[in-house]
């Protein structure tokens, strides 16, 4: 049925002057001040003005091959971004020239939502339309819940624990984050008539499931990367913000596991590795992050899962109890009314 998997990201830019055409590609239409993409620019300029996030999904394509050539999946896979280089319309292209009639696509997302899912749907459509005689592509499901990726985590959680000094692993607290999106695009997330908010639900089971993971009798989920208007309300607290809350609850030290990323990209090693890490420093709070499971060899062994279940009808493997959805073909919805965009306000002329 299929002859080739598609490993379908954000992207980022890779040298200085990729940085803003990157960012304006990304923020298009969302009304983000021009101060606030300075200001992000800065933060890619600090690393170099390269994000690893192309890297790290070279490094994931490569740990899928070697699962595929080991599990005896025959399929080649390809690599293509919404917002740079690789773009998706060129890799489209290129497995059509390839005679790639029909393949599975991979999201860098495990997540429902817009951003998280139906994007990625939007991104096959608009790919399939610049490409003529472009293959099939049906985007695989949901798996913020699968045991593979919990596992991962729990592993990762664990490992930081054991960074911090022993005085203060007693006293840590386990925080939880993800990106924060718009509060109205989260109650938009889902089919309509379950009543929205796929995505916090699912970033909130997946953070239970990986404290249930480390016997954690306690966790906090809060969010970072905030880029829109001030003046839209988004999902609260911020890491930063909550930083300062651990600090005055008389917590020793704080492990920041980042559940809503697969890899390390720069939205964590900025957020976290960085601001976060000097506010718990000012705030006098031990700090370690966990790992993300993208390097983890689980990872490419959950990728190989959920080929398996659209080729061979394997049984889904997962933990959670929140809807799974995600799966359409040829950028077709997975659910009537699934995760519809809220209307962006237009503004006057002036």
């Amino acid at each position: 049925m299929y002859d080739a998997l598609l490993l379908l990201s954000f992207g980022g830019p890779e040298k200085p002057a990729d940085v803003r055409p990157f960012l304006e590609n990304v923020t298009r239409g969302r009304g983000v001040p021009p101060e606030r993409l300075d200001e992000v620019v800065e933060h890619y300029l600090h690393f170099g003005g390269v994000s690893p996030i192309n890297r790290l999904n070279r490094d994931i394509i490569a740990a899928i091959e070697g699962e595929f050539s080991s599990a005896g999946i025959e399929l080649p896979v390809y690599f293509g971004n919404r917002n740079w280089h690789p773009m998706v319309e060129d890799t489209v292209a290129r497995m059509r020239d390839d005679g790639v009639r029909s393949a599975l696509v991979f999201p860098t997302s495990a997540w429902g939502g817009y951003s998280g899912c139906r994007q990625y749907h939007e991104d096959v459509t608009r790919a399939r339309a610049a490409v003529y005689g472009a293959p099939d592509l049906t985007k695989l499901r949901q798996y913020y819940d699968h045991p593979l990726m919990v596992a991962a985590f729990a592993d990762a959680i664990t490992a930081a624990r054991g960074e911090l000094p022993e005085s203060q692993r007693d006293g840590a607290r386990l925080v939880f984050t993800a990106h924060s999106v718009p509060v109205a695009a989260d109650a938009s997330g889902g089919p309509r008539a379950e009543g929205g908010g796929l995505y916090s639900r699912q970033v909130a089971e997946a953070a239970r499931l990986c404290a249930a993971a480390v016997g954690a009798a306690d966790h906090d989920l809060v969010w970072q990367s905030r880029s829109g208007p001030p003046q839209v309300p988004w999902l609260e607290p911020d890491i930063c913000d909550h930083l300062d809350a651990v600090a005055a609850a008389g917590a020793s030290a704080v492990i920041v596991c980042p559940v809503g990323f697969v890899s390390d990209h720069l939205e964590v090693i900025w957020d976290l590795d960085t601001e976060a890490r000097d506010r718990a420093a000012e705030l006098g709070l031990g700090y370690a992050r966990a790992g993300t499971p993208g390097t983890d060899p689980r990872f490419a062994a959950m990728v190989a899962e959920l080929v398996a279940e659209r080729v061979d009808g394997v049984p889904a493997r997962r933990l959670g109890t929140e809807p799974l959805y995600g799966v359409g073909t040829n950028g077709t919805l997975c659910a009537p009314d699934c995760c519809v965009p809220p209307a962006r306000p237009t503004r006057r002329p002036s």
